[in-house]
């Protein structure tokens, strides 16, 4: 399957999912009380999707690479907003895990979305005047099942296991 639009893209579906599950919480209860940490919340989560969409339709994977970047520190501004959360008992430890593990998910995807970009900017320089949409397109051949979206962040692993 070729990649020509960023819905196309699993980081920004996983995104959209997280989205969703943020805005389910934050519209219940004491949460929707709380505008500023419910606000906070909600920019971190729409931030994801847009950042990964924003920066597919940038000229270079090195501008792309940093939109992710962005996206990718949202996910994890997501999951620390969790705690609050949690601790303020807004959520559930059932709902807090189910979320957390969902910006997780995101943010490992969009890791290994960056990692790809990294590999193949030291295999060719794409052409300036090349739509972003054929990124997947190299030498005739479609790359998109190449890309290992579920790579992972390491740091992100590492994280999660001193927090249990």
């Amino acid at each position: 399957m070729k990649i020509t639009r960023f819905e196309d893209l699993e980081c920004w579906q996983q995104g959209r999912i997280l989205t969703n599950k943020v805005y389910e919480i934050t519209g219940n209860g004491a949460f929707k009380k709380d505008l500023r940490l419910s606000g906070q919340i909600q920019g971190a989560a729409t931030s994801v999707m847009a950042n990964v969409a924003e920066g597919f339709v940038r000229r270079s994977d090195k501008e792309f690479s940093q939109f992710l970047f962005i996206a990718m520190s949202s996910a994890a501004e997501v999951q620390s907003h969790l705690y609050v959360a949690l601790e303020q008992e807004y959520v559930d430890k059932r709902r807090f895990d189910e979320i957390y593990e969902q910006a997780k998910k995101a943010g490992m995807l969009i890791s290994g979305m960056i990692k790809y970009l990294r590999s193949k900017s030291t295999k060719q320089t794409r052409q300036p005047d090349r739509p972003v949409n054929q990124i997947n397109q190299i030498d005739g051949i479609d790359q998109t099942n190449q890309i290992d979206q579920t790579d992972g962040i390491d740091r992100m692993d590492r994280i999660d296991q001193t927090t249990k």
